[in-house]
């Protein structure tokens, strides 16, 4: 069974947040490529930045979600990412043109229960590795919540509700699957 479950969605939706709650219960988690990037780039010399080049951050987010994607198969439980390979591969074929997401994403698969988070206009901010407005977030939103099921992911909508309680939900989706802890 795939135990890899992707968190995705709008841009200051909350799924930072959710990720930390599930990692306090406990379970692996994979922090957002796009954060990692973006920080690292900040201390070198930014060349990769989303709002310098965002075809070289796309490129960059693929391969660190696809070297992230093969160090989740290790864990022994469930490992939950902050956007992943599917994200960053639909941003790069939207801004190129390249038909490289159906290929990535059949090669490298995680869980096909999708949890997106929706666009949540009360919660959101910027910062400085997140300074795109929230049309430019729901746009992007957009985007993601039609490629899903176009690769035959199950598409769950997380609930604006507290991050305990998302937490309580995504468990209780999976659980109802499989009796892995």
């Amino acid at each position: 069974m795939n135990r890899s479950v992707l968190i995705s969605g709008c841009s200051g939706g909350g799924k930072s947040t959710l990720l930390r709650e599930l990692a306090a219960r406990g379970y692996a988690i994979v922090e957002e490529p796009g954060r990692r990037i973006v920080s690292q780039e900040l201390e070198g010399d930014g060349a990769a930045l989303p709002w310098v080049d965002m075809v070289a951050f796309a490129r960059r987010a693929i391969e660190m979600a696809t070297a992230d994607h093969s160090a989740a198969r290790e864990q022994p439980g469930w490992t939950f990412f902050d956007r992943g390979l599917i994200d960053a591969t639909a941003a790069l074929q939207y801004l190129t043109g390249e038909p490289v997401l159906e290929k990535l994403s059949a090669a490298h698969r995680y869980h096909p229960r999708v949890f997106l988070t929706p666009p949540w206009p009360e919660i959101y901010t910027t910062d400085p590795e997140r300074r795109h407005g929230f049309d430019e977030a729901v746009a992007e939103y957009d985007r993601l919540a039609a490629v899903y099921p176009t690769l035959g992911d199950d598409v769950v909508m997380l609930p604006k509700i507290t991050v305990a309680d998302r937490a309580d939900f995504i468990l209780d989706c999976l659980s109802r699957e499989t009796r892995l802890p």
